[in-house]
């Protein structure tokens, strides 16, 4: 599980961009697409990546989202946590 206290922030060179009711981000390195490593988020992700600002902590995250989709702490915690893990496998955000 992530660390609540760490502060989130966005890989560089990520494109990210909406598709229907998808969200895609897609990591470039010198200038090229990396199409095997796109990642794509559902709509609470999505809104959970436009938090991401790298000043926002996991725990802060937790709290936008429990506002936005009226979902209890338990819930919001361990959404936010798996996409997070899922979000640092795929290389598109830094941790603290």
């Amino acid at each position: 599980m992530v660390d609540l206290k760490n502060v989130i922030s966005r890989a560089g060179d990520i494109v990210s961009r909406k598709t229907g009711t998808e969200y895609v981000l897609i990591p470039v390195t010198n200038n090229i697409a990396d199409m095997n490593s796109v990642f794509t988020m559902n709509e609470t992700g999505a809104f959970i990546w436009e938090e991401i600002d790298g000043k926002r902590s996991v725990e802060d995250l937790v709290k936008l989202l429990m506002e936005e989709y009226e979902v209890d702490y338990e819930t919001a915690a361990a959404d936010v946590s798996v996409l997070i893990d899922q979000m640092k496998d795929y290389l598109v955000i830094e941790t603290d």
